[in-house]
């Protein structure tokens, strides 16, 4: 006898209320919350927040990174600035080191979950708009970020 499983079409919103978000340095448009860092692994796991309508600094990653839209929907768009992927919430994706670009979300906002593994030293790029870059974001940065989001 074979069974089979409905899809469920109810809509559920993600209650943060217990997540105390941060800002990281003087990067606009984003709050984040640690969530684990293993430095012998090599796994970062954060989850960042982002206003509707809005497009964080361009950066490029550097090691894998699997994301799970929690909330919302993810935008990622073009180093210019133009829209080039969306993912709606419930989208998981394994990207390896890529291209710059800059994310947001939607008219909604969202919340997209990040693991980043396999790498030590810089984990992301931070590029000027000609592409240049301007500084990186390292395991050592992630550590200290845990660190002290564990003991605020």
């Amino acid at each position: 006898m074979a069974t089979s499983v409905a899809a469920e079409t109810t809509s559920y919103a993600f209650d943060d209320r217990n997540i105390r978000w941060y800002k990281l340095g003087d990067f606009e448009h984003f709050v984040f919350a640690m969530l684990d860092v293993d430095v012998s692994r090599k796994l970062v796991d954060f989850i960042l927040k982002f206003p509707p309508n809005q497009q964080i600094f361009l950066h490029r990653h550097l090691a894998l990174t699997n994301t799970l839209v929690v909330q919302g929907e993810h935008r990622l768009y073009e180093p210019k600035g133009a829209l080039k992927e969306v993912r709606p919430v419930g989208s998981y994706t394994s990207s390896p080191p890529g291209d710059p670009h800059r994310e947001g979300a939607g008219n909604e906002g969202g919340v997209v979950f990040y693991s980043v593994r396999g790498k030590d030293g810089a984990l992301f790029e931070v590029l000027d708009d000609d592409l240049n870059v301007v500084g990186t974001l390292s395991m050592e940065d992630f550590v200290g970020a845990f660190k002290e989001q564990k003991n605020a």
